[in-house]
């Protein structure tokens, strides 16, 4: 049987208080108005993690360990569908993060829209929360050490399958296997990772 794992952080009180009090507040919420925004790292050196040869032999794929590039890919997530997606060339950082802000994802922001982001510093760079609720919306971060709080995950998770299936060795490759996947994720699949996460009323 395959282990699950957690942070072990989820344990400590101020966590599990922290925890127990964004729970509680979710039923005030309408899960049409979540908007969880992350962002994952992408290379091309991503292949498939299992595969079939004959009984008694080994099973091997080929990457590049020499050189690869590497890749950003940030979204949001909608109880409907994934939203404001971009693509960066590198690590993200508060400079990009801010640009990706006001011309990606706030011009899709509706009044009332809640946007959930993780912890990381970026995430927190001066001028976001200001950023998001000019356009009527507002902010709001995650437990620490809670990815399982947040939806996206599993998102990335289905995202990043179809990429290791797609075995793209350019940046172009990449971005075309990028595409291709974004347009198989249903309504259905963004409410299926909505209730994974537990939140309701989907």
């Amino acid at each position: 049987m395959k282990k699950t794992t957690r942070a072990a952080e989820q344990d400590r009180p101020d966590i599990k208080a922290a925890r127990i009090r964004w729970r509680r507040a979710q039923p005030g919420w309408d899960s049409q108005r979540l908007v969880f925004l992350d962002e994952t790292g992408l290379n091309t050196k991503l292949a498939r993690l299992y595969g079939r040869c004959p009984r008694g032999q080994r099973c091997v794929g080929a990457i590049p360990h020499g050189h690869w590039q590497t890749s950003t890919f940030i979204a949001a997530l909608r109880a409907e569908r994934i939203s404001a997606p971009f693509l960066i060339e590198g690590a993200i950082n508060a400079e990009v993060f801010t640009v990706y802000l006001r011309q990606v994802l706030c011009p899709e922001l509706r009044v009332g829209d809640i946007v959930i982001l993780d912890n990381l510093s970026t995430h927190k760079t001066e001028g976001v929360a200001e950023l998001i609720s000019a356009q009527g919306a507002s902010v709001r971060y995650l437990p620490a050490y809670s990815p399982d709080l947040n939806p996206i995950e599993q998102a990335f998770a289905k995202l990043k399958a179809h990429l290791r299936q797609a075995a793209a060795r350019t940046l172009d490759e990449l971005q075309y296997a990028l595409v291709k996947s974004l347009l198989t994720f249903s309504p259905a699949h963004c409410q299926g990772f909505f209730r994974h996460a537990r939140y309701a009323s989907i």
